[in-house]
């Protein structure tokens, strides 16, 4: 299934995306004689028993069984497919990112990254969907993007082991990790973090994609992994200009291994996000190192204002989002003491 979150009279309303028409689940089931679930949230808190009810209302509009009015996708305000997530943390994935960061830092790949996987948590309330990301004068201070991919927990559980983590993948996303450089690194000096310089707004969408859509996909992990891995093709364009590439079989930890470590010795809750981290050639910090170290006169590049910034992973749609600037000259980096 495709499931997505839209606002209607101040309500964030959950819809099925099939064939380019967006179907309001909840009257859908009503009319199938069913409760329906009216919001993604409850969708999630019902685990499986509402995912179930939700497949079978999907196969019914599929069918032609369920006569009602649709939506086109220009015809809502499409917000995030989780919009109000219980938690937000964000993995660190990708080798090929952590390798060519710390190379283009002049510092040795830490071996630490091959042992386990980490994660940080960052601002839940601060998630957004496709649309406007509204940034203040510090965030422009090396404004970035960050490709990834997100799952989404529907299942609760604790102590959960790798083999048995894929289960409690409710379906996936895209994920944009935006980030103000400046911030980050000024906090990362005092090894905390990072969080300011992540906290404002993290974008995920268009929609959320169950696991059973993505088979045809599934690969083996890599050597010595555990969990399931997708060949998805990742991209990011900025302004129409495509800036990064990847794939989601290049994660050498995966969702499963990150759910491991997320579930030791405390609950993962229906509504949790969990990011993949940024993929290979993911963000300008990256490709800006890359970019200075093979040559010094290399243009650096970050996002301005008006930038359209477009991320597309295969089967998982296209995730929209606008720079835009509030128009306040208010500047913590200004308050430092000297």
């Amino acid at each position: 299934m495709k499931l997505v979150s839209y606002s209607l009279n101040g309500k964030n309303l959950l819809g099925l995306y099939i064939n380019q028409k967006i179907y309001n689940v909840a009257d859908a089931g009503k009319l199938l004689g069913k409760a329906g679930s009216l919001t993604m949230k409850e969708l999630l808190d019902g685990e499986e028993k509402t995912m179930n009810e939700t497949r079978e209302i999907e196969a019914k509009v599929k069918e032609g069984k369920v006569h009602m009015p649709s939506f086109l996708w220009s015809e809502l305000k499409i917000v995030a497919p989780v919009p109000e997530p219980t938690s937000c943390r964000d993995g660190y994935a990708f080798r090929q990112h952590v390798a060519a960061a710390r190379r283009n830092r002049k510092v040795d790949m830490i071996e630490e990254f091959d042992e386990y996987p980490i994660f940080y948590f960052t601002n839940h309330n601060a998630i957004q969907g496709p649309g406007d990301v509204w940034c203040m004068p510090d965030h422009f201070r090396q404004l970035d993007f960050e490709l990834e991919a997100a799952v989404v927990i529907g299942k609760r559980g604790r102590n959960i082991r790798a083999a048995q983590a894929d289960q409690y993948i409710a379906g996936y996303t895209i994920m944009n990790d935006i980030s103000a450089r400046q911030l980050q690194m000024e906090e990362m000096k005092l090894n905390l973090g990072p969080a300011k310089g992540k906290d404002f707004s993290t974008a995920i969408g268009p929609y959320l994609v169950t696991p059973d859509e993505l088979q045809s996909f599934l690969t083996a992990p890599k050597e010595d992994h555990t969990g399931n891995r997708y060949n998805l093709t990742m991209k990011c364009h900025v302004n129409g200009i495509q800036v990064s590439e990847g794939n989601m079989a290049q994660m050498d930890w995966t969702f499963a291994e990150i759910i491991e470590r997320c579930a030791y010795g405390v609950d993962i809750i229906p509504g949790d996000v969990i990011g993949s981290g940024t993929v290979g050639t993911g963000c300008f910090l990256e490709l800006n190192g890359t970019g200075k170290l093979n040559d010094s006169n290399y243009p650096v590049q970050w996002l301005q204002e008006g930038d359209v910034v477009e991320m597309t992973i295969d089967g998982l749609g296209c995730l929209s989002n606008t720079i835009r600037k509030v128009e306040d000259k208010f500047s913590i980096l200004d308050l430092k003491k000297k």
